[in-house]
Parts: structure tokens; sequence; C-alpha cells
């Protein structure tokens, strides 16, 4: 395996904080939590960390085969991560407060249409896509990238937003409504701005 326990620690980092921020995985969660308790919200957070397997490995083998091609967009690669997510947290403390819109079909009852629910709302959420598929590349180098590491990415693709999202399920369960107020997400929000101008940081002065 050519990826060191740093590069993996920085990417499980940045996943946790892509989970921080308030999307429309967040609110189908809390919904499903709500309506059926956080048991009920795990087919769900299982559809969507098969989402981010999914991302991971289309990512992963997509870039790899054009990085063996043009070694050059590696580098280039990395420093668009970099520009990415110093703007992406620049705009989450610029817009902290700024509602999300909920989808009513995520909230339906049965283990299927929750992990199906789940699915869709990885599959189909901007941020995910941008992660994996713009900034994943960021993280590792592709163009010597084994088995082994592909797996390494892939399980940890799978884990922090298992574990992200099944504590969140469990403490929705027990604050309830809380986590819904404005002044919370807000802050959530900008504290997750800062976290992700820090991988910013980290990923430019780690650059080769």
């Amino acid at each position: 395996m050519t990826l060191t326990l740093s590069q993996l620690t920085l990417y499980a980092g940045a996943l946790f904080v892509m989970f921080l921020t308030p999307g429309p995985v967040w609110l189908a969660t809390a919904a499903r939590t709500l309506a059926h308790g956080w048991v009920a919200a795990i087919p769900l957070i299982l559809g969507v960390a098969f989402g981010d397997l999914v991302w991971s490995l289309l990512a992963v083998f997509g870039l790899a085969w054009v990085v063996g091609l043009y070694p050059w967009i590696m580098v280039a690669l990395r420093w668009i991560a970099v520009a990415v997510f110093a703007l992406m947290g620049a705009l989450l403390i610029r817009f902290a407060a700024r509602p999300i819109a909920s989808d009513s079909s995520l909230n339906r009852a049965g283990a299927w249409t929750g992990f199906l629910a789940g699915l869709a709302a990885i599959l189909a959420n901007p941020k995910a896509i941008l992660f994996y598929m713009g900034l994943l590349p960021g993280f590792f180098d592709l163009s010597i990238i084994t088995r082994a590491d592909i797996l390494a990415i892939a399980l940890v693709s799978i884990a922090v937003p298992f574990l992200g999202n099944t504590g969140f399920a469990w403490l929705v369960d027990r604050a309830r409504r809380k986590f819904s107020s404005p002044e919370r997400l807000a802050r959530i929000n900008r504290v997750a701005g800062i976290l992700l101008i820090l991988v910013a940081v980290i990923i430019a002065v780690t650059a080769p």
C-alpha cells in the first residue's frame, strides 16, 4: 500500500468536515429520526454510505485513468482542491444563516424506502459530487495507487459518513428539534467553514 496514515487521516478529517455541513443528508436523517426514531434512520444511513462508496470508486478509477495518461493533471487537481476547499469554507461562513430546503419524500416509513432515500440523497448531492470527483485527488497520488489503497479509501469513505450520520441520528433522537434551530445551523456552518479552509491550508503546505 502506498498511502500513508497521515494521508488517510487528512482524508477522513475532510470527510467529517463535509459531514458537518448541513445539507440534504442531514435533513433526511433528522426527518426520519424525528418521525420514526434513530433506529429507523439506519437504512437511510446505509444508503448514504453505499452512495459514498460509489462516488469514491468512480472518482478513483476514473481519475486514475486520466492521470495515467497525463501525469501533470495530478498537480493541477491538487491545487484545484486547495482552491475549492478554501472557497467552500469562505462561502459557508458568508452564508452561514442560509436555510436549506427539505424533501418530505425522504421521510416515508420502511427500511427499503429509507435505503433508497439515502442513496438518492447522496447521489444527487452536489456537495458529494464536488468532493469526490473534484477534491479527492488533492489527498492521494492516483498515478501510483494500488488495490490496497483503493480498498483503504473505500473503507474510509464508508466508515466516516456512516458513523457520523449514526451519531447525528442518535443525538437528534434525544435533542429532538434543537438541531433545526437556524442559530445552531448557522453556528455549525461557520465552524465547518473554518475547518474547510484549514483543510485547504494543510493540503497546500503538504503538496510536493
